[in-house]
This record gives structure tokens, C-alpha cells and sequence, in this order.
């Protein structure tokens, strides 16, 4: 129904139209999403038995171990065969191999390299916590936007149209909360392991930068 107002007609019909040619982008982002729900499930399922699980004691021995290291080539010996990741050991040898920096040049090496580490987790974070927060909300519009044909198509006495129009209406509901709730247990496991990752590198960096703040 047309507003009662001049031009009220224009108005109406120009946001239903608005609204209706959304039906087609939110129902291709809602697929998409569904995708990289799936692909973020099985990465996860991946990382969980790939990932390195370090032991707190494995931490605290190592911080023992560089601190009480005799040379710079014995702490890089006992960087390289720590039970630790990949990533942390890279970033930790090259703390280890900034002797010609000065105190305040390597931790501020130290801090970059953090940072980069940082970046990455946030970065793996960040699909997740999009679909999370988008979603539910994209849900509510497929929900929405065929609810006014259907309405309109219920005054006519057309219960095909209206019945089309809840089947949509209650499947882009679904798929919307049903993605951002898994994608929010995904970003929710993922981020439990990254700040414990990023927690043991922080107390290593730590430590090799006092053990080479002391040379």
C-alpha cells in the first residue's frame, strides 16, 4: 500500500524494488558462506591434528635451558632441538642472530617479529569472525526480503506464492544462524590455541632477549 503522501507511490515502490533485487545477491553470499563454513570445519578438524601440543613444563625447561645457555651458538642449539613449532624457532634464531644490534634495535626486531606472528594468527581469525557477525544477519534479510510477496500474494488468495516465499523465508534463516554459530565454535577453538601460541612465544622472546641483552 502507497504512502498518503505526494509521491508516497514512488517511494514504496522504489524500496520494494530495492529490496527484492537484493534476493539474488544475499542467497549467492549465503551459499558462499556455507562453503567456507565447511572448509573452515575441515580446517580446523586439520589443524587440530597437525598442530604441536606444547606441555607448560616443556615452556618452563626451555626458558631454564636459554637462560642458563653457555654461548650464543649453544642457545641456537637449544632453540633448534626445542620441542616447539616451526614458526616460533624462526622467529626466536633470529632474535638469537642479532649480536651486532644493540639492546633497543633488537627488541625492536623482537617486537616485529612478534607482531608478524600476531598478524598471522588475527589473519586465520578473520573469515570466522566475519561469517560470525554477518551471518545471522544476512539470514534476517532472506528472511525479510520474500515475506513481502508473500504477504502480498496471501491478500490475493495465492497460498503457492506465500508457500514459495516461507520455504526461502526459513531456509536463508538457517543457513545464516546455522553458519555463524559454527563459525563462531570454529573462531572460538582457533583462538584459545593462538593466544596459548602467541603466549609462548611472547615468554620465550622474552627470555633470549635478556639471555642476549646480558652478552
Amino acid at each position: 500500500m502507497a504512502l498518503n503522501i505526494p509521491g508516497g507511490e514512488f517511494l514504496t515502490g522504489s524500496l520494494d524494488v530495492i529490496s527484492q533485487s537484493l534476493t539474488i545477491p544475499v542467497l549467492v553470499i549465503l551459499l558462499v558462506i556455507v562453503i567456507i563454513s565447511i572448509i573452515s570445519l575441515g580446517g580446523v578438524i586439520a589443524e587440530y591434528t597437525s598442530r604441536k601440543k606444547v606441555p607448560i613444563g616443556t615452556i618452563r625447561d626451555l626458558i631454564y635451558d636459554i637462560n642458563n645457555a653457555g654461548s650464543v651458538d649453544e642457545l641456537k642449539n637449544i632453540i633448534a632441538n626445542a620441542k616447539i613449532p616451526k614458526a616460533q624457532k624462526k622467529a626466536l634464531t633470529e632474535i638469537a642472530n642479532s649480536e651486532s644490534l644493540g639492546n633497543d634495535s633488537r627488541e625492536a626486531l623482537a617486537r616485529k617479529l612478534f607482531e608478524f606472528e600476531e598478524e598471522k594468527t588475527m589473519s586465520n581469525l578473520q573469515k570466522t569472525d566475519i561469517i560470525t557477525r554477518i551471518g545471522p544477519t544476512l539470514g534476517l534479510m532472506g528472511t525479510l526480503i520474500p515475506m513481502g510477496p508473500g504477504l502480498a500474494a496471501l491478500g490475493a488468495g495465492d497460498i503457492n506464492t506465500l508457500a514459495s516465499s516461507l520455504t526461502v523465508a526459513f531456509n536463508t534463516t538457517i543457513v545464516g544462524i546455522g553458519s555463524g554459530a559454527l563459525c563462531y565454535v570454529i573462531g572460538k577453538i582457533r583462538s584459545g590455541w593462538y593466544d596459548r601460541y602467541l603466549s609462548d612465544l611472547d615468554a620465550l622472546i622474552d627470555a633470549v632477549l635478556d639471555y642476549m641483552n646480558r652478552q
